[in-house]
């Protein structure tokens, strides 16, 4: 498994279909676990993907359609039946009545705490504790309050090992250079830290749901190296994605370009569409955005890409 890679649960929109589960992405970074928005079945659906309850730190909800909320409870209840000790909730507040409904739906012996963060105004920093990363959401342009979220890696340098090696500098001596910026190398001579190393941008993804373009989409989308993004519609059906708050491939790429995103995967597709229709999302974004697009299949397993060598 990667360290940094997207796990997809479930790709259809409203409707499920045949062959598309409701939404449902799993994160995996650096051995935290964010679920984005489980619709109904993502407790089966993480059986075939091979994933456990466990692999779960942050349950994140866009909003309160049922496509992507009506897999909490059973997500909650296996994460208390598998004994699962604590995990993050993030949800619009609006929606806190629902959440309640969600948490609580059935009997069952709950165990499990879960540390809530009501989403309220346009822009949020969760608390992300020790996490590796900065979690923010930004209110979207949907009928209902809807978010979308934005992962950080902190920026970080990357040792140069032709330069600590031509300096003499190796084993416990590099670590000490990393952390008091400068070094006695055994020559004598004064190493710092700028002459060995260069620095590193953090990784960053961003899970983009329901919403017509807006603002907010655009930030969100930032310069990220993994863009997970509704298009539930083709192009030629933009006037239905106003009128229900959606995107097309077409603007999911607009989006992906005017962004510099690295890689573009394209999901929740409304049922409208048959199989060889597929093609067609690919071929509307690849028409606007020149990186990497991928249309995405349930249980699909997406990278994040590479960090670019120094």
């Amino acid at each position: 498994m990667s360290a940094r890679e997207i796990v997809v649960l479930g790709s259809a929109s409203a409707v499920p279909t045949r062959t598309r589960n409701h939404n449902g992405y799993l994160l995996h970074w650096d051995g935290q676990g964010l679920l984005f928005d489980p619709g109904e079945g993502t407790q089966r659906q993480m059986i075939h993907a091979g994933l456990s309850v466990h692999d779960i730190d942050w349950i994140c909800l866009t909003h309160f359609h049922g496509d992507h909320c009506l897999g909490v409870p059973g997500i909650v209840q296996r994460m208390s039946r598998d004994g699962v000790a604590e995990a993050n909730a993030a949800f619009p507040a609006s929606g806190a009545l629902y959440w309640e409904r969600l948490r609580h739906a059935t009997i069952f012996h709950d165990t499990i705490r879960i540390r809530e963060q009501p989403l309220g105004g346009s822009a949020v920093e969760l608390d992300t504790a020790d996490a590796p990363f900065t979690l923010t959401a930004r209110r979207l342009d949907h009928p209902v309050e809807a978010y979308g979220y934005r992962l950080v890696e902190p920026d970080g340098i990357t040792m140069l090992p032709d330069e600590l090696a031509a300096r003499g500098v190796h084993g416990l001596a590099i670590r000490r250079l990393r952390e008091d910026g400068q070094v006695t190398a055994p020559d004598g001579t004064v190493v710092t830290l700028g002459e060995c190393s260069v620095h590193r941008p953090g990784q960053r993804f961003a899970l983009i749901m329901d919403t017509r373009l807006c603002d907010p989409v655009f930030e969100l989308a930032d310069g990220v190296d993994l863009l997970v993004i509704e298009s539930t519609f083709l192009d030629e059906d933009a006037a239905l994605a106003r009128d229900y708050g959606h995107l097309t491939a077409g603007q999911a790429a607009r989006v992906a370009a005017e962004a510099g995103v690295r890689r573009l995967v394209l999901t929740h597709f409304s049922e409208r569409y048959r199989a060889e229709d597929e093609h067609r999302f690919a071929d509307q974004a690849a028409a606007v955005f020149r990186g990497d697009v991928v249309v995405a299949h349930d249980l699909d397993r997406i990278p994040v890409p590479p960090r670019r060598r120094p």
